[in-house]
């Protein structure tokens, strides 16, 4: 059985991701004029990601297909249960998740997300792809959503909300990462702190950079 690529899952991400090509002129547009360096230090400053969010809270901020296929292919061939997702957006990437779950039989997305707008469109989305007893969604912030009833095991983590949070959302998480569980990290060179983090010889992961702005790292 294959969730992802069957009706009405595919035809769904197809729509979405054709959607999502639209709209993301508009993030452009949002930071048109604005320079490398500032476009850096806004994402990784640890306050203005709300500011910056809720800019472009009518625009879908997904995973790229290839990170999304990604994404099922981890789960499914670590038979995952259970999924933590920083970052709902519209819930493509969730969608993905929770595809890989019910082909495994079953489990649960924990996703958070801070806009309440994206988070109506996402339960939708979930909805229309059949998937929605497979994911609960968590509105707010990320670092009070994740502060607790979280499951004693996690089997993999997609972080892909503001990337100055990442460390902090991973604090949250890693000690109920089981050994083997896989975390990956969308946009993560936004977030030095983070690389360093799960790069360095003896800190517990190994990790590896996937295509152009993915972070794959498996925890040890």
């Amino acid at each position: 059985m294959n969730t992802l690529t069957q009706s009405p899952v595919a035809p769904l991400l197809a729509r979405l991701f054709e959607e999502s090509d639209r709209l993301r002129a508009e993030m452009f547009r949002a930071f048109e004029g604005m320079s490398e360096q500032e476009t850096t230090r806004l994402m990784q400053d640890k306050t203005a990601w709300r500011e910056m969010y809720g800019t472009l809270r009518e625009v879908p901020l997904p995973v790229s297909p290839e990170a999304g296929r990604l994404l099922y292919m981890l789960a499914r061939s670590g038979n995952a249960r259970t999924v933590v997702e920083f970052g709902t957006s519209f819930g493509i990437s969730t969608i993905h998740l929770a595809a890989a779950l019910r082909d495994n039989g079953g489990g649960l997305v924990i996703t958070t997300e801070f806009e309440p707008g994206k988070v109506k469109k996402a339960r939708a989305h979930l909805a229309e792809a059949g998937l929605a007893d497979l994911v609960e969604i968590r509105v707010g912030d990320a670092l009070e959503t994740l502060a607790e009833g979280l499951p004693d095991s996690i089997d993999l983590v997609l972080l892909d909300g503001a990337k100055s949070l990442y460390p902090d959302v991973l604090d949250r998480l890693e000690s109920r990462l089981r050994p083997g569980a896989f975390v990956l990290a969308d946009n993560a060179d936004y977030c030095p702190e983070y690389l360093a983090r799960v790069r360095e010889a003896d800190g517990g992961y190994l990790s590896v950079p996937f295509a152009d702005d993915v972070e794959l790292s498996m925890k040890l």
